[in-house]
């Protein structure tokens, strides 16, 4: 049983890791296309918020239909429309294709979220699921790592039209990840109702603090994500295969640090200052790379920060994780899917006209200070509990809060 158990698993990091392969491969590709058939800074930005508004639009759906069908159902579907639409990206010659194929890949990606976390979530014992988030984020990083290392050398000999239609084959390995992946029902209720299932959630205690988390770090790490690729060619003045080697060694740093990180998850007594570092720590380092220049002092920046932020989201997986029962895993990682695409795409809409018009320095700079407020709002929840059980007199809240 634990070896087939193990295979089980096994076969979720693989395909965990050619998805996100194929996916930042895209994440390289699409913005570099789109710059070469006359897209702006904010139309960039904007095709990278429509893929990650349309993945929260299905991530919560996909919950539910996750609970009423199994996970393998809808990690077929999900692969079966990211492939598609990256291959149509491929063909279009205009700017404006670009916006509805990258809302079908959006829509693939969310149901890929939540069918992946909730399959891993399945298949581990609670006391262990800090290091199952672990090696599954590792595999998607590793895919991060990979996919912008295989796009960048290619770059080398390929156009990137044609890069770009080459590496959705990257989707062939997650076929047995797939087909390994429960399709065990979680629900038996009849129909398709989401009341149920959010009231149960939305009444935790945990559930508020951990969703501001996640929307100030998602905010900061979308913000730079969605920009990173022009920014290396226009900021940092570099060609296209050093900024996919820039991607893939943030890549790295992000996936070697998820399998230590989930370790400390696991044996933290409280995750939310597990979050705040991070949020703090990605913050200041954005802020010092919009004033950078060339290669290696990005790179180093990057590769010192990352880590803080993977193990926070770490952090975050295990706290939704805990928070959902067998019957709702689905939507519980739904939710989790929804509030982190919300936050990814959020980021690029409103800080990229502050890029548009005053440049990257200052769209990052604004970045941070947003998300460090939303963490000390995150911190205000957990300190106010603490504040009253301590005997310390706060004032009464405002009306309507």
């Amino acid at each position: 049983m634990r070896v087939l158990e193990s295979r089980r698993t096994l076969a979720i990091y693989v395909a965990a890791g050619a998805s996100f392969a194929a996916l930042s491969a895209r994440g390289l590709t699409v913005p570099l296309y789109a710059h070469d058939l006359g897209a702006d800074r904010f139309q960039v930005g904007a095709l990278f918020s429509v893929a990650t508004l349309a993945a929260a639009l299905l991530s919560l759906p996909s919950g539910l239909l996750i609970d009423r069908f199994g996970a393998r159902s809808l990690l077929i579907f999900s692969l079966i429309v990211a492939g598609g639409s990256q291959l149509a990206s491929a063909a279009a010659t205009t700017v404006f294709p670009l916006f509805i194929w990258q809302i079908a890949g959006g829509l693939g990606s969310g149901a890929q979220q939540a069918a992946l976390f909730s399959a891993i979530t399945e298949s581990v014992k609670p006391g262990r699921l800090g290091r199952a988030m672990g090696w599954l984020t590792f595999s998607m990083q590793a895919g991060f790592f990979i996919g912008p290392s295989i796009a960048g050398l290619l770059l080398t000999k390929l156009d990137i039209r044609t890069d770009l239609a080459v590496t959705a084959a990257m989707l062939a390995f997650t076929i047995p990840g797939a087909i390994a992946a429960s399709g065990t029902r979680q629900s038996a209720q009849r129909g398709l109702s989401l009341r149920e299932p959010l009231r149960a959630l939305l009444s935790q205690r945990a559930f508020w603090p951990v969703v501001v988390g996640l929307v100030s770090a998602t905010l900061a790490w979308g913000t730079v994500g969605a920009f990173l690729p022009i920014f290396g060619k226009e900021a940092l003045r570099l060609p296209s295969s050093q900024v996919g080697l820039l991607l893939a060694l943030q890549a790295v740093a992000n996936g070697a640090s998820r399998i230590p990180g989930g370790r400390l998850v696991d044996r933290a007594r409280q995750r939310w200052p597990i979050v705040f570092a991070g949020v703090v720590v990605w913050s200041v380092a954005i802020i010092i790379l919009g004033h950078l220049s060339g290669f290696w002092w990005p790179a180093i920046v990057l590769i010192i920060a990352t880590p803080f932020m993977a193990t926070a989201y770490v952090a975050m997986g295990v706290v939704f994780g805990d928070l959902s029962a067998a019957s709702t895993r689905g939507v519980t990682m739904g939710m989790y899917g929804t509030v982190l695409f919300l936050g990814l795409a959020a980021g690029p809409l409103v800080f990229g006209p502050v890029v548009q018009n005053y440049g990257y320095a200052a769209g990052f700079t604004a970045c941070a200070a947003v998300a460090t407020v939303l963490a000390l709002v995150m911190v205000a929840f957990h300190s106010e509990p603490l504040l009253r059980r301590a005997g310390v007199r706060l004032p009464p809240a405002a009306p309507g809060t």
